[in-house]
């Protein structure tokens, strides 16, 4: 039951997360060709790529009702089969043969390679030393922060584009954004502590380490969020 619940928890945010991106992408780019179904599958396939290799590679334990809710219920609810065969089975009957053919060969291509992308990049970040450098005394785990990073700017993206269609009065939105920033913040921090922890790092031995990592998390989080902000302007 906790793993139903699990994925259906994260079908449900991944679903949601469709909706906000494929909508932004139509309206910016129109609805002359399925943009936001390609859009959502080649982001989706990327990052289950990523996530697939960097998931297992982790010592601190996801239980299986976290992955599948991640892998299973998120990604698998972000992208959709059934919108891109929906989309080529009217633009074939519309006579738009060569838009379905094209449409066809970029989710299919396009997305394979997209998952390519996401576990080269899932690779370089953790296979080759567990996503952690190591220099002297200092330990910095650049995986963790890399994938961060990703997370803040999809967030910004997504934040953009949903407050643009909710009518929040201006004080209200800002007042939900600084206090998502602030747990998305605390949280992202609280596993950086927990991964020095479970590496059996000591908490007094490398807190110049620890600080440095939660520091640089703060700063590029918040910059990958701005990047975010503005390109979800954009769309």
């Amino acid at each position: 039951m906790n793993h139903l619940v699990a994925v259906a928890m994260g079908g449900a945010f991944g679903a949601t997360l469709r909706f906000l991106i494929s909508a932004g992408v139509y309206q910016w780019l129109g609805r002359g060709f399925p943009y936001g179904t390609l859009a959502v599958n080649i982001i989706g396939s990327l990052l289950i790529g990523l996530m697939t290799v960097a998931l297992p590679l982790q010592r601190i334990a996801l239980s299986m009702e976290y992955r599948s809710a991640i892998l299973v219920g998120l990604f698998g609810s972000l992208t959709t089969f059934s919108t891109f065969s929906l989309d080529n089975f009217y633009l074939i009957e519309q006579g738009h043969f060569i838009k379905a053919f094209l449409n066809i060969l970029a989710n299919v291509i396009v997305c394979i390679l997209a998952v390519w992308v996401g576990t080269g990049i899932g690779k370089a970040l953790f296979l080759s030393s567990g996503g952690v450098f190591h220099w002297r005394d200092w330990v910095f785990p650049y995986g963790l922060l890399a994938v961060n990073t990703i997370g803040a700017f999809i967030i910004g993206i997504v934040s953009t584009i949903l407050l643009s269609k909710i009518n929040f009065p201006e004080e209200y939105a800002a007042a939900l954004v600084i206090i998502f920033i602030g747990i998305y913040i605390t949280l992202s921090s609280l596993y950086l502590v927990l991964f020095f922890i479970e590496h059996d790092y000591t908490f007094i031995t490398h807190l110049k380490s620890i600080l440095l990592a939660v520091g640089f998390n703060v700063i590029v989080f918040c910059s990958a969020l701005w990047l975010g902000l503005i390109a979800g302007k954009q769309i």
